[in-house]
């Protein structure tokens, strides 16, 4: 199970990298134009809308990032059949659909206009990827020849994605009405709710129901609005109340995300610091600066699932205790420094300056229970993968003959037939086989790797050095 997350967490870098130039951007956008949101200034709507393509299809760019990361060869089929899976689930799920089914005159849960998040996303993926790595090696009769191999992926995909929408039909419903349900129980909790409710925020943004809980606390579900009361957009606020549900974010967003990137970042390999920081900086500063926090938290949360539970855990006791505290600021677009600044004029804003005395003591809290949680049990986080070592990184090939090269490690692990999967990192080519007594670790380095490393009864890691993507295209196109 931990293998497959980190794979899935793998997989999630590519989009995930996507992310912060499209939070920074709608941050500098809302900031230019805080009320209209680029209504009233041409280069905030730019500047938003662009930063929206990728922020507001996030869901998409995960399911695209999980068919390929997911699939045996990353090979392009598997993307076109997570837009397939992605767009039957959106369309057989959606308003209109089940609208049709239930009846003219029947109210649509809405629960299915919430079905487009990043769970529905990375489901998707897994689907396609799944159907990839089962179908794209499929015979077909003579007269159905033109739809074997890879063109026999999407048809299946749609299949498999058809077959899986009727249990979500029936449980998307009842899990997004549970979570509501939550939320609703624990409002005469004060403080202490306000903490719960943090807690679970953080919690359900892997799946992507955390939208069902904010409906209970930020808008009108339950008459609470605490957004639109904290501006003043709504009635009935009360200074000193209203807000408590957002104020205790900012700390997390703006300090104690970036305080965790600090520490993932000194904690990683020395070889992988630059690839590391290339991550992990850019979303700390998408993180404060406008509060978009996903770039950061999906480039840990499958890859360490534990150190993202404390992370849940921590911004449940920051939401909790300011609560408590007369400290109020809030947000129309996330807890960042724009919001920050901005809030500091909203009718219900109280002392929002402590904020930031308070944000650097989350930011010292995180930075510490990161890089003790990370380096006490060897969490694999951004850079931390087990996937090379410093001295790999300076391999150098005999030879540029990658051809040859794939083709002598292609017997030495017993021919096409006992190969399962082929994948590779930043410096080894790691195979799956049937049969492990098969392999030759002679023949492997006598074709020029620097070496061998079994790492399971079935695993073969074949060290390369940082030109091992050249060989393991070679090594796919002999194994097809």
């Amino acid at each position: 199970m931990m293998r497959f997350l980190q794979r899935l967490g793998k997989s999630l870098m590519l989009p995930v990298a996507c992310l912060p130039i499209g939070g920074l951007l709608m941050g500098i956008g809302y900031w230019i134009d805080p009320s209209g949101w680029g209504a009233n200034n041409l280069l905030a709507l730019l500047l938003i809308k662009s930063g929206g393509i990728l922020i507001d299809n996030m869901a998409i760019l995960f399911a695209l990032g999980v068919a390929i990361g997911m699939s045996k060869d990353q090979e392009g089929t598997s993307a076109l059949a997570a837009i397939i899976s992605w767009l039957t689930v959106q369309t057989m799920l959606g308003v209109g659909v089940v609208q049709l089914i239930l009846g003219a005159d029947a109210t649509v849960p809405a629960a299915f206009s919430k079905i487009n998040n990043q769970f529905i996303g990375i489901l998707c993926g897994l689907i396609a990827a799944g159907c990839y790595n089962r179908f794209y090696k499929t015979n077909m009769p003579d007269f159905l020849g033109f739809f074997a191999g890879r063109r026999f992926v999407p048809i299946m995909t749609v299949v498999t994605t058809l077959i899986v929408c009727i249990p979500l039909y029936f449980v998307w419903p009842v899990v997004y009405n549970f979570l509501v349900g939550v939320g609703e129980a624990i409002l005469g909790l004060g403080p202490v709710g306000a903490g719960i409710y943090g807690f679970l925020n953080r919690l359900l943004i892997p799946i992507g129901m955390h939208h069902a809980l904010n409906s209970v606390f930020w808008f009108d579900v339950a008459n609470i609005y605490d957004i639109g009361k904290f501006w003043g957009t709504q009635p009935g606020g009360v200074l000193g109340q209203t807000g408590q549900y957002l104020t205790g974010f900012f700390p997390v967003m703006m300090f104690g995300l970036p305080g965790a990137a600090l520490a993932m970042y000194h904690t990683a390999k020395s070889s992988k610091k630059k690839i590391a920081a290339g991550i992990l900086m850019s979303a700390a500063l998408c993180s404060f600066f406008t509060g978009v926090t996903e770039p950061l938290e999906f480039s840990f949360m499958f890859l360490a699932p534990g150190l993202y539970v404390v992370h849940a855990i921590l911004t449940g006791i920051s939401v909790g205790v300011l609560a408590a505290l007369p400290i109020r600021a809030g947000f129309n677009f996330s807890a960042g420094f724009v919001d920050w600044f901005l809030s500091f004029k909203a009718p219900f804003a109280m002392n929002s300056w402590l904020l930031i005395p308070i944000g650097l003591l989350a930011f010292v809290i995180y930075y510490v229970v990161f890089r003790a949680l990370i380096t006490a049990f060897n969490l694999k986080t951004p850079g931390r993968e087990d996937d090379d070592n410093s001295a790999e990184m300076n391999i150098e090939l005999g030879s540029s003959d990658y051809a040859a090269m794939a083709k002598a490690i292609l017997e030495g692990v017993g021919g096409a037939d006992n190969v399962t999967n082929v994948d590779n990192c930043i410096t080894r080519l790691r195979l799956e086989v049937k049969d492990r007594l098969l392999v030759d670790e002679k023949k492997i380095k006598a074709a020029g790797a620097a070496g061998v490393v079994r790492p399971g009864k079935t695993s073969v890691q074949v060290i390369i050095g940082p030109k091992v993507q050249f060989v393991a295209d070679e090594f796919k196109k002999l194994v097809r």
